[in-house]
């Protein structure tokens, strides 16, 4: 089985580093865009079924990547991004941090010391659903050479990602989160991942790193 797991296209709130977690944000029109481009550079394959977080965002990116593709959107809670509680919606630029705890900063530079803020999930939550996803998967009766879309966030794909790897925490970002509408492609093969590509993108648009 071939796997294409999908980060969403760009919101608004990405492009002025609001923390988005559960919120649904919508993509904007640049996110639209890339997300259209996408499914240009994916043309040429045939998905055979796809997967989603509930949210807009990655909803929408799905759709405007399958296109006229006749396949069904299957929504998943356990594809949804992480949550940040009582700071979504804060800014979590480093040079202009809205959110009151410093100590936040640990999210991004010590995963492992981390600790959610009121009403937010923790990364041991999130590895926990994310690795339950990946398990659910080689259950599934799928044909040997079927293909998946799996449409998700910067840090639930984060999470997928050190599943594959087997990356401990202090190692959870890896090569850092991924562009909007990047792709990482992914083979499971006698019931174990292995990463094939990561992080192309079918656009030729500037988009800066998160």
């Amino acid at each position: 089985m071939k796997i294409y797991f999908i980060r969403h296209g760009e919101t608004d709130w990405n492009k002025v580093r609001k923390l988005q977690g559960k919120s649904d944000i919508p993509l904007n029109a640049f996110g639209i865009h890339l997300a259209e481009e996408t499914g240009k550079g994916l043309k040429g394959i045939q998905f055979d079924a796809a997967y989603t977080s509930p949210l807009t965002r990655a909803k929408e990116t799905a759709r405007l990547v399958l296109g006229d593709r006749k396949v069904t959107l299957i929504e998943d809670e356990r594809l949804e991004e992480m949550g940040f509680g009582i700071y979504e919606g804060l800014c979590c630029k480093e040079d202009h941090l809205k959110i009151p705890d410093p100590e936040f900063l640990n999210f991004f530079h010590a995963p492992e010391k981390y600790h959610a803020p009121e009403g937010g999930e923790t990364f041991a939550e999130l590895l926990r659903r994310t690795g339950d996803f990946l398990e659910s998967l080689k259950k599934e009766e799928f044909e040997a050479k079927q293909t998946i879309l799996v449409s998700t966030h910067g840090a639930a794909l984060c999470a997928i990602l050190s599943h594959i790897k087997g990356h401990t925490l202090s190692q959870f970002w890896g090569n850092g989160v991924q562009k909007n509408c990047a792709v990482t492609i992914a083979v499971l093969e006698n019931g174990e991942y292995r990463i094939e590509e990561e992080g192309i993108t079918y656009y030729q648009d500037e988009v800066k790193p998160w």
